[in-house]
């Protein structure tokens, strides 16, 4: 079967629609990772600091929900809520350090 010129432009076209959502989801995904993944924080009131990973996550996850806050990134989070997370966090240990 021989697709005509206006049926393979259509192809094309369609299959631009499918894909480009995709990728984009895909590099907003990836860029909010990069955004907090790998970053470092200094906890100046605790004299230490912390990278952010996995666990970090976590466990700042774990903190919005005992204290009835909606999700929303520690990079955004005013520095009064992430020195109180910082508090929180030194009164929290992660249950498998020794």
């Amino acid at each position: 079967m021989r697709l005509s010129v206006k049926h393979y432009l259509k192809l094309v076209f369609l299959s631009g629609i499918l894909i480009i959502p995709a990728t984009t989801i895909s590099a907003q995904d990836h860029d909010r990772r990069d955004n907090q993944e790998g970053k470092h924080y200094e906890d100046k009131s605790h004299h230490d600091s912390h990278d952010w990973n996995d666990r970090e996550d976590q466990e700042y996850r774990r903190y919005l929900q005992e204290h009835h806050k909606n999700y929303h990134e520690f990079s955004k989070a005013s520095r009064r809520e992430q020195n109180d997370y910082w508090n929180w966090r030194h009164s929290h240990p992660d249950n498998d350090r020794r």
